[in-house]
């Protein structure tokens, strides 16, 4: 175990002076080596620089675009609704019933393959019209959310 008087000590490292004379042994060269694009005033190469080399960056194929604004939906079809015994229905109530799994970040929209043949509420952020027009023609009502 470290004692408060060592501990203080380790907290404290003194700046390496260069430039300051053989004996302290960062002299002369101050680290930088003999010479070389390093050694230089404000020397140095770019971050990616690989030597005149091809870098990695443009050597890897790019293809297509990545849209950082698109909004992904987990898709539910009216069958996968029809076998459960819910009445009111929402993006939890499919989670816990083990129709969709991860619904972090996600949205939720209703698509109508199959057919419904009783009343429910459904609270979805998208609808197709044919579901929507399948569930109300059964009693059900719709909440955008």
């Amino acid at each position: 175990m470290i004692s408060l008087n060592k501990f203080s000590k380790l907290g404290n490292k003194k700046k390496k002076r260069l430039g300051r004379g053989q004996g302290s042994g960062h002299g002369q060269t101050s680290g930088k080596g003999n010479k070389g694009q390093n050694a230089r005033a404000g020397g140095g190469v770019r971050v990616g620089f690989e030597g005149g080399q091809m870098p990695y960056i443009r050597r890897v194929p790019k293809r297509g675009f990545n849209n950082p604004l698109r909004e992904d939906y987990i898709i539910v079809n009216l069958k996968d609704i029809a076998g459960l015994k819910e009445e009111n229905i929402d993006i939890y109530m499919l989670k816990d019933a083990g129709l969709v799994k991860n619904i972090k970040g996600k949205k939720f929209k209703i698509l109508g393959v199959g057919e419904i043949d009783r009343k429910i509420k459904i609270t979805c952020n998208k609808i197709s019209k044919s579901a929507k027009d399948k569930i109300e023609k059964a009693g059900g009502t719709i909440e955008i959310i």
